[in-house]
């Protein structure tokens, strides 16, 4: 696993008994042996409100960083990440949301590689800008069309 892998599944782990955690940015950089800007790289790609978290980030003394989990059923959950969607995703992104949407019991494994592959970049061989912006609308069609 690699260092980002590990911060986040520890992150979530801290979540287990709780909607609300506060860290220290510093102490988590120090716990992994890596620079506070490791913490602050999985803080902003994997615990953002399209999947399912508010994040409060206070610099100075630390760091510390305030994340709170949003609980909602499926289709609330479904179409929060569909709202919070921007116009364009990038593949790794959609990899994240449908790591996050597998661990949370939300899809199945066959939808998740079905909107693994309808939205890879060996299907999409566009330009970048074009590639992520078909990609959202598919990825969001998608969703909205899930049981």
């Amino acid at each position: 696993m690699r260092v980002s892998d590990l911060i986040e599944e520890f992150i979530k782990d801290l979540f287990e008994d709780n909607q609300y955690i506060e860290i220290q940015r510093n102490d988590l950089a120090e716990k992994f042996n890596c620079v506070p800007s490791q913490i602050n790289y999985v803080i902003s790609t994997r615990f953002k409100p399209s999947q399912g978290y508010y994040v409060e980030s206070k610099r100075g003394g630390g760091g510390c960083i305030k994340i709170k989990k949003i609980n909602l059923d499926k289709s609330e959950y479904l179409m929060h990440i569909i709202n919070n969607i921007q116009n364009q995703i990038t593949a790794s992104e959609v990899d994240i949301l449908l790591s996050d949407f597998l661990t949370y019991d939300l899809i199945s494994p066959k939808e998740a590689k079905l909107l693994k592959v309808a939205t890879s970049d060996n299907v999409l061989t566009l330009n970048k800008d074009v590639r992520d912006t078909i990609r959202a609308k598919i990825f969001k069609n998608m969703l909205l069309n899930l049981d």
